[in-house]
């Protein structure tokens, strides 16, 4: 579940099942997918912006042409995080995901929001008595994240497992922006009642998940950022305080890094999820206002 935790937003797991999609839907080839890539340069720095998705599907083919080369091109990967080790891992969940106090999460929750969630979490195998002790936030990562895995979405197939995979074959650096432990106070440092939210809209958007999932896989494959801006980025504003912890704070934080980075020379391929590359708020939107064009690549 920890893949999943942050980076949320990459993936869709947060959006609005109800939300308008683009009126010209291109259909994805799953032999030749074409996500979106940007350029950032000067005189002697090459910076590549690419959005991600966390887990794909391990039939689609999308790690060549523009991408591939960009990539190869590169002296370094940028991700969100780099993974701690599973100790570590398992510390920093035990402190933040985890009631460690005796009480539980039925107790923090309405009637009707723990009928809901029960029901939910039955429907996809999950008893509630293994929720009981997650924090809301965590818990909500889990209902997400179970019908991601069950439909064939596999972190393994995800763009930054397959990025990292490449770069150590080819001796590259790789770099986070973010540490794990920053990643999880993102939720964990929620207010709870924003984070029971989070929770309940969770368990409410299961029956939408496989329609959900499949129209972010392509969007994102055929690089329709339009339609990725509103899957990812409209359900997060309808709670403008989540919304500005996962995607806008992030972004500016993100656009300081690579302004910071563009005073060094070298070739720097950075991958963060899809979402921060999308809309008015994105990582180009930001670094826009600041006097660096973003060129998206045409291919």
């Amino acid at each position: 579940m920890t893949r999943f935790a942050a980076p949320l937003a990459g993936i869709g797991l947060m959006a609005s099942p109800q939300v308008a999609l683009a009126e010209e839907v291109v259909e994805l080839d799953r032999s030749d997918a074409d996500p979106a890539l940007w350029k950032l340069a000067d005189e002697d720095t090459t910076i590549w912006l690419f959005g991600t998705m966390h887990a794909l599907k391990p039939d689609l083919v999308w790690f060549d042409d523009a991408v591939g080369d960009a990539f190869n091109g590169s002296d370094e990967l940028v991700i969100e995080m780099l993974e701690p080790d599973m100790a570590t891992m398992q510390q920093v969940i035990g402190s933040s995901a985890i009631y460690t106090d005796g009480s539980t999460l039925s107790e923090r929750l309405s009637d009707e929001q723990r009928t809901k969630l029960a029901e939910s979490a039955a429907a996809i195998g999950i008893p509630m008595q293994a929720l009981d002790r997650m924090k809301p936030w965590f818990a909500a990562v889990t209902l997400s994240a179970a019908p991601l895995i069950q439909l064939g979405y596999d972190p393994k197939s995800g763009a930054e497992a397959v990025l990292q995979g490449s770069a150590k074959e080819q001796g590259k650096p790789i770099a986070g922006l973010e540490t794990f432990d920053q990643q999880m106070g993102f939720f964990s440092n929620l207010p709870e009642e924003q984070q029971i939210t989070f929770l309940i809209e969770a368990a409410d958007s299961l029956d939408e998940a496989e329609a959900l999932y499949a129209e972010s896989e392509r969007a994102w494959g055929v690089g329709d950022i339009v339609s990725t801006e509103k899957l990812i980025n409209e359900g997060l504003e309808e709670s403008p305080e989540i919304y500005e912890v996962l995607i806008t704070n992030r972004n500016r934080n993100w656009a300081d890094w690579i302004e910071q980075r563009m005073a060094q020379p070298g070739n720097v391929f950075i991958a963060v999820g899809a979402g921060h590359l999308a809309g008015a708020d994105s990582v180009q939107a930001v670094l826009a206002e600041r006097g660096l064009n973003v060129e998206r690549i045409a291919y």
